[in-house]
C-alpha cells in the first residue's frame, strides 16, 4: 500500500512479533496504524479473515468504520460494510469488528490475525478476559504459525498493557512507544491545547505514551490549602456568577464562582437540596440581582415524567445555560481541575465552601482506578468540574445557550 507512514507506524506494521504493541499519546497515529496493519494482513491472506476489536460498538462506529472506509477507498479496493454484522467484506475476505464490552459474545468465528484497539480503556481484569476470548478466535491456520494479536492504545496507568509488555514481557512481545509530537501533521493549536489541559504527569501518558501512575492517592492531588484558599473574595452586587451544577434527587449540589481576569474564585456552595426547583430557588434567594451562568450536568437535558427537564427548569427561572451535548470524560474533567490548582488560577473561599474543600481533600480512587462514588464527595465535585472544564477547556459547540 502506497501510504505515507510515520516511523513508529511503519515499525509497527512491519513487526513480525507474535504480539506487537503500539502505545502512544493522543493523535499519534495509533488507530490508523492498527487499521493499516489489519488491512495489510487481510490483503496478504485472501482466504483468512482478520478481526479488529474496540471497547464498544459506539467506538467501532466512530473510529473503525470511517478509518477503514478511508483507506479502502484510497486504495481503490471495493468493499461492503455490513453495519448489522459489524464486518467489512472485500474481494480478499472479511474484516470482522467486535466490541470488547461483553467478552462472552466473542464467539462463533475464526480468524488468523487480531488487532485490539484501546486495550487500556478496559480494567486489567476485563482485558484479561477479553484476551482469552480473542486468542480462542485467532485459530485459523496461518503461514509460519504466526497468528499474531497486536495492540494499539493510549496508556492508562499501570494496567493491562504495562503488565503484558513491561512487567511480564518476553521475546514474543515487542512494545513500540509513540509521541504525539511525532505526528507533524497536527496543528500547533492542538498541541497547545494538550499543554493547557493536562498537568505534567498526564502529559507523560497522553502525549509521550509513557506508563505513569494515574490512580494513586487522592483524585485532586494538586489542591493545596496553602496555595488555593482565598477567603477574602465574596459576591458583590454586580458580579456575574458561574454555577457548576450536578443533579441528584435529595443531593443536589452546586458551586458558585466569580472571575477576575484569568482567575476563578469559588465563593459559595449549595449542597443537599432536594431537587432542581429547590436549588434554583435557593440560588435566586441568595443572589436575586446577579447575572447567573449555569454549567450543568448534560444528563439534565433529558425530560422526566412531567415533560420538563432539569435544564428546562433552570431556563424558566432566567438562568443562562452553557450546556454541551455531553459531559466531558471523567479524566478530562479531573485533569482540568487539577491543572487549574497547579497553575494557581482557581481559589476557594473555605469559609463559604466547606463541603467542596473537604471533598477535594478526601475523594480517592477506588480499586478500579475510578473516583470513589461511595462517599458522596462526587456530587459537588462533579458540578464544580463541569464549570471548570466547560468554561475554559471545552471547544465543542454547546447544545443550548438561552439569552437573558
Amino acid at each position: 500500500m502506497a501510504i505515507e507512514l510515520l516511523k513508529h507506524q511503519l515499525e509497527f506494521i512491519q513487526s513480525n512479533y507474535r504480539h506487537t504493541g503500539l502505545v502512544g499519546g493522543f493523535r499519534s497515529g495509533k488507530s490508523q496504524a492498527g487499521v493499516y496493519k489489519t488491512l495489510s494482513k487481510k490483503l496478504s491472506l485472501p482466504k483468512i479473515d482478520v478481526a479488529y476489536y474496540l471497547p464498544t460498538y459506539g467506538l467501532i462506529k466512530d473510529i473503525a468504520y470511517p478509518k477503514f472506509r478511508e483507506v479502502l477507498e484510497k486504495q481503490s479496493i471495493p468493499y461492503t460494510l455490513n453495519k448489522s454484522d459489524h464486518d467489512i467484506t472485500t474481494p480478499f475476505g472479511r474484516i470482522i469488528m467486535r466490541s470488547m464490552d461483553n467478552p462472552e459474545l466473542i464467539i462463533g468465528y475464526e480468524v488468523g490475525y487480531s488487532l485490539i484497539d484501546e486495550a487500556d480503556v478496559l480494567s486489567t481484569d476485563r482485558m484479561q478476559e477479553v484476551m482469552i476470548k480473542v486468542l480462542a478466535r485467532n485459530s485459523a491456520k496461518y503461514p509460519n504459525n504466526n497468528n499474531a494479536t497486536d495492540f494499539v492504545s493510549t496508556p492508562e496507568g499501570f494496567k493491562f498493557l504495562y503488565e503484558y509488555y513491561v512487567k511480564n514481557g518476553n521475546d514474543r512481545r515487542k512494545l513500540i512507544q509513540a509521541n504525539t509530537l511525532d505526528n507533524t501533521t497536527l496543528p500547533q493549536s492542538y498541541i497547545d491545547n494538550l499543554y493547557d489541559t493536562y498537568p505534567k504527569e498526564q502529559l507523560e501518558a497522553y502525549m509521550k505514551g509513557n506508563f505513569v501512575n494515574l490512580t494513586t492517592g487522592t483524585v485532586y492531588r494538586n489542591f493545596d490549602r496553602k496555595k488555593n484558599i482565598d477567603n477574602s473574595k465574596e459576591v458583590k452586587p454586580n458580579d456575574v456568577l458561574y454555577v457548576g451544577m450536578d443533579f441528584n434527587i435529595t443531593k443536589m449540589a452546586c458551586t458558585i464562582s466569580i472571575k477576575e481576569g484569568n482567575n476563578r474564585y469559588v465563593v459559595d456552595e449549595i449542597v443537599d437540596e432536594y431537587d432542581t426547583s429547590d436549588i434554583a430557588k435557593e440560588i435566586i434567594n441568595r443572589y436575586p440581582n446577579n447575572r447567573i451562568f449555569v454549567y450543568p450536568d448534560s444528563a439534565g437535558a433529558a425530560r422526566n415524567t412531567s415533560g420538563k427537564s432539569d435544564h428546562d427548569i433552570l431556563r424558566k427561572v432566567g438562568f443562562k445555560l452553557i450546556a454541551p451535548s455531553k459531559n466531558p470524560s471523567i479524566r478530562d474533567r479531573i485533569n482540568s481541575v487539577n491543572k487549574e490548582f497547579a497553575d494557581l488560577t482557581t481559589f476557594i473561599n473555605s469559609n463559604r465552601c466547606p463541603s467542596l474543600v473537604s471533598a477535594l481533600e478526601k475523594q480517592a480512587y477506588n480499586k478500579n482506578g475510578e473516583p470513589d462514588k461511595t462517599t458522596g464527595h462526587d456530587h459537588i465535585l462533579d458540578g464544580f468540574g463541569y464549570e471548570v472544564y466547560n468554561s475554559k477547556y471545552n471547544t465543542i459547540k454547546t447544545r443550548s445557550v438561552n439569552a437573558f
